[in-house]
This record gives C-alpha cells, structure tokens and sequence, in this order.
C-alpha cells in the first residue's frame, strides 16, 4: 500500500529542488491590479480672451464718446482716449506737465461743450503749434523762441486756456440759467479766437515781419520786443481769428453775428495786450507781470468783450 500512494505523493507535490530560489531572487506572487505612479499633466492655463477685451474697451469708448449730455466720466475717459491716440502730436506742441495741463482743459471741454467745443479747441491747439514751429531756428537764433524748442509749459496752457475754463465752469454748472447758456459759450470761442489770433499775430510777426514797430510810439524795434507790431503779424492775427471763429460757427458753436463779434473782441484784447506789453510788462514795479500773466488778462478780455456785445445787442 505504502509503494502504491508513494508515486501519487510525488506525482501531486512539486520536487524540492523547486522550492529552492536562485540567490538574488523573490518569490513570484501574482500581482494585482497595475497603478500608474505618474500625475496625469496640469491643464493649460487659459489665456485671457484679448479680442473680447478690445471689444469690451472699444464698447466703453463708444459709449463715452457717444454720452449725451456728457458726463464727467464719459469726458474723462474720452479725453484719455484722444490723448494716447494722439500722443506725438500733443508730443510735438507741449512738455509733458503741458500736457497735464491740457488734459484738465480738454475733459472740461468735453464736459461743458461736447465733441464740438472739444474740435474747436484742438484746431486752436493744431494751427498754433504750426505758426509756433515756423522758422523756429531763426527764431532760436533772434532769441525771440518760445523755450523747449516751441513746446508750451503747464503755464502757457493754463495762460492760454483759463477764461476758456471758466466759460466751461460756468455752463457746467448752468450758472444764469439757459438765457445765460449762449453767452457761456460765446465768451469759451472768444477766448480761444483771442488767443489764437495774438499767438499768431506774434509768431508770424516773429518769422516775417520785415519792420516791427512799438504800438505806443510806432518806433522801429527789433523782433521778439514786447508789444511790438507789425504789417505781417497783425494780418496774421485777423485771420487766424476769422479762421477759428469760422471753426466755431461750421461747428455749430457761434452764429455769424458772433463770429463777428468774436473777431472783433479779439482784436480789441490784441491791441490792449499789445499796449501792456509795451508800457508795464517786465517793467520795474511789475515783474509778476510776465506772458503768462498778460495771456490770462488778454483771452479774459477777449471772452468779456464779446460777452458784453451781445448782451448789450440783447437789450437793445
């Protein structure tokens, strides 16, 4: 019997020489289920959408520029839009604090007057850096330049601009009511007519006057003298004036008996800057009395005159 199981036993049990592991090796034990060790990789970050956003900053301007009446935000942000698009211009005609300056001129503009005040003072700002360039070498060369090679300080535009700035002020805030709305706007292109028309009037008198002459004792001076005249320069100033106020009427800003009024103001202030100029500007006693002071004192005077004359056309 014990003969018989012996060749079952060894047939059903494995030998003992395959219990025995090569050295270095393990057991083979079944495995399981493989797991993966790796991180499945981070998702891309999503770019922002930069066409939604141009279309979204587009809609803001839109919406600014198209605000009426305009607000203080939508004149701001316009303004701020006019200002990057037209940055080598504004570069070209004014230092950088000039142009800080301007900036709180033009959201005032666009506040009190809309896009049309708003032209009228960039055709203003346009023709004047132009008559401002002409020449300049000759004019660097006489001593008779304006400084930074004809780029206007904070001072020149607030010189330049400050009846200009009230006028807007005063429509704002509706100062005398609608009846007084006119006259608001009227003083604000008469101001500016003022000024366009003496920067040109000097400037052009600068680069091609042949004589100029002092307008209290019409003796020959040399260019560049402080209310000093001449031919070429005072036509220049007529119609550099005319051409502004033309500007304020195409823009719906003046009617023609205003334009009228606007270049004759403007003519009259000229005359009596000119006088200032020659009698107590620089003069001892009157130091404090320098361009910018005289711009400030000519475009009030411009913008009062033509004030005052259609008020009393009004009342007659």
């Amino acid at each position: 019997m014990a003969c018989g199981l012996q060749p079952l036993l060894h047939a059903a049990l494995p030998s003992r020489s395959s219990f025995l592991l090569a050295p270095g090796t393990l057991p083979l034990v079944p495995r399981g289920p493989t797991v993966s060790r790796h991180l499945s990789p981070p998702q891309p970050r999503a770019l922002p959408d930069t066409a939604a956003a141009a279309a979204g900053l587009r809609d803001v301007l839109a919406d600014a520029f198209l605000a009426y009446p305009p607000t203080w935000t939508s004149a701001a942000a316009t303004n701020l839009a006019i200002f990057v698009a037209g940055s080598p211009l504004l570069l070209s005609g004014l230092s950088a604090s000039g142009i800080a300056a301007a900036y709180i001129l033009g959201t005032l503009t666009w506040r009190a007057f809309g896009s049309r005040g708003y032209l009228l003072v960039a055709a203003y700002f346009v023709v004047g850096t132009a008559v401002t360039k002409l020449k300049i070498k000759q004019k660097e060369a006489l001593g008779v330049a304006e400084k930074r090679g004809g780029r206007r300080g904070p001072g020149s535009v607030i010189g330049s601009s400050a009846a200009g700035c009230v006028c807007a002020l005063l429509s704002i805030y509706n100062v005398g009511g609608g009846a007084f709305a006119e006259l608001w706007r009227l003083g604000f292109v008469a101001s500016f007519c003022t000024k366009l028309g003496d920067t040109a009037s000097s400037e052009i008198g600068k680069a091609y006057g042949r004589t100029t002459y002092l307008v209290t004792t019409f003796k020959i001076v040399p260019r560049g003298t402080e209310g000093a005249v001449s031919v070429e320069g005072t036509l220049a100033g007529i119609v550099a004036a005319m051409f502004l106020a033309g500007v304020g009427y195409s823009l719906g800003q003046v009617n023609v008996p205003q334009v009228v009024l606007c270049v004759l103001a403007s003519q009259i202030a000229n005359f009596g800057e000119s006088l200032i100029g020659a009698t107590l500007q620089d003069k001892e006693g009157f130091e404090w009395m320098n361009n910018d002071v005289v711009n400030v004192l000519n475009i009030s005077a411009g913008g009062i005159l033509a004030v005052l004359m259609q008020w009393l056309l009004w009342r007659s």
